[in-house]
């Protein structure tokens, strides 16, 4: 199938093709702002199947990712119980850019600047296709999330909070 709408490449979407990795991309009009629940809702898919990618950094300032679904906010008492931390909080936009080397708002799991841990809520494993980050504003790309297990090596946690 074409794609109309091709995104010049990113280091994620490079990356992503040298792991001979099947994706499909979705660019959207990028909001300042709006986010997972403004991507989703431009694409008209679910907010719940879109993964936003976090950058947070433990009490020892080391930097961590964390994928949570769009439309959830992240427990970071229960994130850091999980993983072994004392503290676990989000990062200055600057420290995020530095670690990821995306800018905020466009930053992707995949080929960030520094090797980094990354956690994915759990119930984002359940479904069959997930959209995240393709490594730049207004761009998300679509894939199977077992692509975060398998190659990046995300360990799954439960630290979704509960919005309602």
């Amino acid at each position: 199938m074409p794609k109309d709408k091709h995104v010049s490449e990113t280091p994620a979407t490079q990356w992503l093709k040298r792991q001979r990795v099947a994706f499909d991309e979705h660019p959207y009009d990028y909001v300042e702002h709006g986010g997972a629940l403004e991507s989703a809702r431009q694409l008209g898919v679910d907010p719940h199947q879109v993964a936003k990618t976090l950058i947070m950094e433990d009490e020892r300032g080391h930097p961590l990712i964390i994928l949570m679904h769009g439309d959830c906010e992240v427990s970071t008492k229960n994130l850091a119980r999980q993983i072994g931390a004392k503290k676990v909080g989000p990062c200055t936009p600057e420290t995020a850019q530095k670690n990821s080397g995306y800018q905020v708002g466009g930053t992707s799991p995949f080929a960030t600047r520094k090797k980094m841990p990354v956690w994915v809520q759990a119930s984002l494993l359940d479904y069959p296709v997930i959209y995240l980050n393709g490594g730049r504003r207004g761009y998300l790309i679509s894939l199977a999330p077992s692509v975060l297990t398998k190659l990046l090596g995300a360990k799954p946690v439960d630290v979704s909070l509960d919005k309602n």
